[in-house]
């Protein structure tokens, strides 16, 4: 059975588009933890967390909200989660390198060092979805569409998830971008890395 792009998301340089439409545009040039707010708002969450969680987090938290927002996947618990970036949680770490390098003021942040691995990125997702499903992030250095087209298609096909929440989530130095996309039997695009290398790309 062939799969499909559900829904999709982009995050970056301000703006949210959902599904090739522009959802969000802040007009004011915010850092990312501004952003963030604005994004909190305007999806009128309450989720108190979020305001804990690092940048990357935040990032790929968003994201989430945005594909489930609006589709019946979001109460369906079997969604597998594959994400991927190139800074993998560096900024996080030099924070908490920057924390532990001074002899003389040596405190380091148990709240900034559960944030050094890019995984917790999924946990947060997963957390706030209630998903207990397969997942795995990644490392590359650029968007990778065929491994990941292939692996989503492999967790769906092996009945180990029912659909699965892809996406390149990469956040270093305020400089972010945000591809989350969600993989099924529904939908009206096909799955292919030509697909989804035209959506990164913004010529969808």
């Amino acid at each position: 059975m062939k799969n499909y792009i559900q829904s999709y998301c982009i995050i970056k340089n301000n703006t949210v588009r959902l599904n090739g439409q522009l959802d969000y545009l802040e007009k004011n040039n915010l850092d990312f933890s501004d952003f963030s707010k604005k994004l909190y708002k305007e999806l009128k969450l309450s989720y108190s967390k979020f305001f804990k969680m690092d940048n990357l987090s935040k990032l790929a938290f968003l994201g989430a909200e945005y594909i489930f927002r609006d589709i019946e996947t979001k109460t369906d618990k079997n969604v597998a989660i594959v994400l991927s970036n190139r800074a993998s949680s560096l900024d996080t770490d030099r924070k908490h390198q920057h924390s532990i390098q001074d002899k003389d003021s040596y405190y380091p942040s148990p709240a900034v060092f559960v944030y050094t691995l890019p995984n917790i990125a999924i946990g947060e997702i997963s957390i706030r979805h209630q998903l207990m499903s397969e997942n795995a992030f990644f490392v590359f250095d650029s968007f990778n569409p065929q491994f990941l087209s292939n692996y989503a298609d492999i967790l769906i096909d092996k009945n180990k998830a029912e659909s699965v929440l892809c996406g390149w989530v990469d956040y270093d130095n305020d400089q972010y971008e945000g591809f989350m996309y969600l993989v099924s039997h529904k939908g009206n695009l096909k799955h292919t890395v030509k697909e989804l290398t035209n959506i990164y790309q913004n010529k969808e």
